[in-house]
């Protein structure tokens, strides 16, 4: 009996002391806090400043976009209109054609870019005598900033001493045709950006798993029925994402319009982006400007949100 009675005692004591030290102690509970708060800690300085470069515009022009503004006023001398000027600007045929132009533009030139990159990708992933100097040359155009290769290819251009025109031995003005300038706009933004896509695409040849391309081959596929339906599906999130990235980037195209043509001849190659700076810095309407580029904000968050919801399905597929 005294043996059970002295066992229960240290089996007490045990449980206590268990209790004692699983209590919790100040200090452990501002150390759970600190652990709990570190990543909004660590992140709010960034947070600050990304709010104060990019939210302070967005506000501004959002206020603009909603004033009567003109360039004899002060920049908060205005008086609300609210969505006249966004009224103002599906009114006018201009505005309207330059919509129409901008996403006809962004999607000949992604769909060029995707198809010209993913061939390129799969010639530069065939082991051949000096391919690695193509995969490295392969990255020189998109190194370029899109100023200089505008400028470069607005001189080879050049119906006097262009050296295109040399070569064809025919005087042609390719910036001075509406169609013309346009395909010459297009072209220049598909030869820089192409190799990204290349980049991209060849990653993911280079990453492919072996398995299926051997069962394939071992089942009789030949090389254009590998490609089709074993490469092609395993490439189809690298393939997406250039899709997101380079219709983005194509929607809001301007610096090359811009260098080369400046939107026209005739407004044949008048972009969103490019109505958006004459509205602003030409006519100096600022407030006209604001809701242009508001419009191809919203547009553009619709395309990402899109493409983010594709995505997501065809990964969980």
């Amino acid at each position: 009996m005294a043996t059970w009675s002295s066992r229960t005692a240290q089996l007490a004591a045990f449980d206590r002391r268990e209790y004692q030290v699983r209590q919790p102690s100040a200090f452990g509970w501002v150390s759970r806090w600190l652990d709990r708060g570190f990543v909004a800690l660590t992140i709010f300085p960034t947070g600050l400043t990304v709010l104060l470069i990019l939210g302070l515009p967005l506000g501004l022009s959002l206020y603009l976009s909603t004033q009567a503004w003109s360039a004899d006023e002060t920049l908060f001398g205005g008086h609300f209109a609210g969505m006249t000027n966004y009224l103002s600007l599906w009114e006018d045929p201009v505005f309207i054609n330059s919509l129409t132009l901008t996403l006809g533009y962004t999607a000949v030139t992604v769909l060029a870019e995707l198809a010209l990159g993913l061939g390129v990708a799969l010639l530069l992933d065939l082991d051949l005598p000096l391919i690695a100097f193509f995969r490295t040359a392969l990255i020189v155009p998109m190194m370029m900033t899109p100023i200089v290769a505008a400028l470069c290819w607005k001189l080879l251009l050049d119906p006097d001493h262009g050296i295109i025109d040399y070569i064809l031995g025919h005087s042609i003005i390719w910036l001075g045709e509406p169609w013309l300038a346009l395909v010459s706009v297009a072209f220049t933004s598909v030869w820089q950006n192409a190799p990204f896509v290349s980049i991209l695409a060849l990653a993911g040849l280079r990453s492919l798993p072996h398995e299926p391309l051997e069962a394939a081959s071992i089942d009789g596929a030949n090389g254009w029925q590998r490609f089709w339906h074993v490469k092609l599906p395993l490439l189809r999130p690298y393939l997406m994402v250039a899709l997101l990235l380079r219709a983005i980037f194509e929607f809001r195209a301007f610096d090359n319009v811009y260098v080369m043509t400046g939107g026209g001849p005739a407004n044949a190659t008048l972009l969103l982006s490019v109505y958006t700076y004459q509205a602003s810095f030409v006519q100096f309407d600022l407030s006209l400007g604001a809701a242009a580029s508001w419009i191809m904000l919203v547009i553009a968050l619709v395309a990402c949100l899109g493409f983010v919801v594709l995505i997501g399905r065809k990964g969980v597929q």
